[in-house]
């Protein structure tokens, strides 16, 4: 008999539990949505929160919704796109890096493979050799891995402050999350896959402030 009012107790806490994470789950989604459709972003360390620790069941949920499998990983880089994008343009260049998929190069690129990434020969065929060629004399370190064990690696091995990823919603997302205290910025591949992957090279020359830095120096030369 004593053990009822304890079961009775156990159970409710379980309800309101499930029924607090439910509504979390529901708010993370509502909030990150408006961010992508209207680009207003509304308490981003609680969709962050949400994205981060219920990850998994967010997925799920989404899914049983009707929303598209990428929603939530699009959801949980543009907010960290929004949140880290001041700390990373304070970062000096030669303190970041960037990261790009190997999936961007053309069928029969001659690159080789290295122990850093594949060594782009920048032959101007594929975007990898037009962001490299841009963000190198900016003084960004530029890798193009073939795989996450690439990524550890040379993270293990760099020193840097900040970093920039491109590629799919939930290799990216994933990224970004484990690599948070570095002011992780990213750019969606805009067609993925495993092979011949695109990507729009002005989002990216956007990230690095390559524009910025080109009006810089016309302005500089015109004085």
């Amino acid at each position: 008999m004593m053990l009822e009012p304890i079961f009775l107790l156990l159970g409710q806490l379980l309800t309101i539990i499930v029924v607090t994470l439910f509504i979390i789950l529901i708010i993370t989604l509502i909030l990150g949505k408006i961010l992508l459709k209207r680009d207003i972003l509304i308490f981003p360390r609680l969709i962050l929160f949400g994205v981060d620790a219920f990850y998994s069941p967010l997925k799920k949920l989404a899914k049983s919704l009707g929303f598209d499998d990428t929603l939530v990983d699009h959801i949980g880089v543009e907010v960290r796109n929004q949140v880290n994008e001041k700390r990373f343009d304070s970062i000096s260049n030669e303190d970041k890096l960037i990261f790009l998929p190997h999936c961007l190069r053309v069928a029969d690129c001659e690159a080789r493979l290295t122990k850093n990434g594949v060594e782009c020969t920048e032959c101007g065929r594929c975007s990898i050799g037009i962001i490299k060629s841009k963000a190198e004399p900016m003084g960004y370190g530029v890798f193009i891995v073939p795989g996450s064990s690439f990524v550890e690696k040379i993270i293990k091995e760099q020193k840097f402050k900040g970093i920039l990823g491109i590629a799919c919603y939930e290799d990216l997302n994933h990224m970004m999350m484990k690599l948070s205290d570095f002011a992780p910025q990213g750019v969606l591949l805009s067609r993925d896959g495993c092979f011949q992957t695109k990507v729009d090279v002005k989002k990216v020359l956007d990230k690095i402030g390559y524009e910025k830095q080109d009006n810089t120096k016309q302005t500089t030369f015109a004085k």
